[in-house]
């Protein structure tokens, strides 16, 4: 929305659901929830679009319940991307400045971001985002915010999140055909983080592990800096399926079941649970082994978290991050998975619950699946807050001392003229007097 309103619209477009979320900042600072709108997605596998019309239809329904819900006239949405096209990879940037006296500015940092988002990118790739590590100001090495600083050579190690274009293209597309703008882009996996993390975590070092229903996103934050992105092409509906087929069932049943009755590590007493599914038309029902229901989970989501863990070693992190895992997303309810986490990488996890930034109000929205979505809208605040210091940057006016400055120089330059002036004359009268005399 408008930087006056101070209405920020997050739109999740997961593979499982899409939701809209409407909040403003009160005077707390905190986010005031003004509605929210949820959907079932219909044409996204995996994190990519699949089928555009499916796709605008599940945007509109959840979009208009959000309007419905807030009273807010819904234009402008800041969108989230997932899917296995997401790669991740390390840039320096330098960036010479013209005026190495005065303070490194707002529009200096963004200038040399610029620089990075004209990388040349393979065909069919694009920059989706450049996010600075740390900066270097005149070989000074270190630096988390170099505003206010002074140097002629501002530097910065940058961790690039670049994506399919169509894939991109896609989304801006279902979008747009929403009746919506989209403002802003985002990588789900720092939405969340947003959500989910607090900073005393990202400065000790932490995982993030946002499972969804078709990808398993993965942040990792050390010394406040991100470190490592990644995507994984599995999430919440490999386990649907793998019910599906492990029982003879159908999808609806399935997730039912996984959402009901799954639980991430088997167990002894689960051995004489029995649950009952009813038949298909004139057909007997089912009865399932709710061990055997976990033993399927505990299979899948094992592999999953290899593949996370894989990323946590490929990070070179694995030994520096004190405050261990946050696992959210919807799969994140799912029974004993923070002690499977914790048995397959050995380190500590809890459960990520996006409340903390959120005032109370009518909409409850601690729950995992939430977490992207109120991301977005705080990475929408966010953007808002860096603009308004650009603007603030470009209408400030010159400073008195420097008209000080300027008046003297130029008073001592008509000084200097008169002067000139002066002698020239005396020159030109000693050379008349001089051809007088002769």
């Amino acid at each position: 929305m408008e930087n006056k309103s101070k209405i920020i619209v997050g739109l999740d477009i997961g593979t499982t659901k899409i939701v809209a979320v409407v909040g403003r900042k009160n005077e707390q600072n905190k986010i005031e929830i003004l509605g929210v709108g949820k959907s079932e997605s219909l044409g996204i596998a995996r994190g990519m679009v699949r089928n555009i019309d499916q796709t605008v239809t599940s945007i509109e329904k959840a979009v208009k319940e959000a309007t419905e819900k807030s009273g807010v006239k819904i234009e402008f949405v800041n969108v989230g991307i997932a899917g296995q096209h997401i790669k991740s990879l390390q840039h320096r940037g330098v960036y010479t400045r013209i005026d190495s006296s005065k303070e490194i500015t707002q529009q200096d940092v963004d200038a040399l971001i610029d620089s990075m988002e004209r990388l040349a990118m393979p065909p069919g790739e694009e920059i989706i985002e450049v996010l600075p590590q740390e900066y270097i100001v005149d070989n000074e090495v270190g630096i988390k915010n170099p505003i206010g600083m002074g140097g002629a050579r501002l530097e910065a190690n940058f961790h690039i999140i670049t994506g399919q274009v169509a894939a991109a293209a896609n989304i801006e597309k279902c979008v747009t055909k929403s009746h919506l703008q989209m403002s802003e882009l985002t990588l789900e996996a720092l939405a969340s983080s947003d959500a989910v993390l607090t900073p005393e975590e990202r400065e000790a070092g932490v995982v993030l592990i946002d499972i969804g229903g078709g990808t398993t996103d993965v942040a990792i934050f050390q010394d406040d800096i991100i470190r490592h992105t990644a995507v994984i092409p599995f999430g919440g509906n490999v386990i649907t399926e793998d019910i599906k087929q492990g029982c003879q069932i159908i999808q609806a049943q399935a997730e039912q079941l996984k959402v009901k009755f799954g639980c991430a590590i088997p167990t002894e007493s689960q051995e004489n649970e029995i649950v009952v599914i009813p038949g298909l038309k004139g057909r007997q029902n089912k009865e399932i082994s709710v061990r055997n229901l976990s033993a399927i989970i505990h299979a899948r989501m094992s592999e999953i978290l290899e593949h996370v863990y894989y990323e946590i070693k490929n990070s070179g992190f694995e030994r520096k991050l004190i405050a261990g895992i946050v696992v959210t997303g919807g799969g994140a309810q799912l029974k004993y998975l923070p002690q499977l986490v914790e048995y397959i990488t050995g380190m500590d996890t809890r459960v990520g619950y996006p409340n903390e930034h959120l005032a109370s109000g009518n909409f409850d929205l601690s729950h995992p699946l939430y977490a992207t979505s109120v991301g977005l809208v705080m990475k929408g605040f966010d953007e808002n807050q860096r603009n308004q210091i650009i603007q603030a940057e470009q209408a400030t006016p010159i400073k008195v001392t420097e008209v000080v400055q300027h008046s003297n120089v130029k008073n001592k330059r008509s000084m200097m003229e008169r002067l000139y002036a002066g002698a020239v004359n005396f020159f030109n009268e000693d050379v008349d007097a001089a051809a007088k005399k002769k």
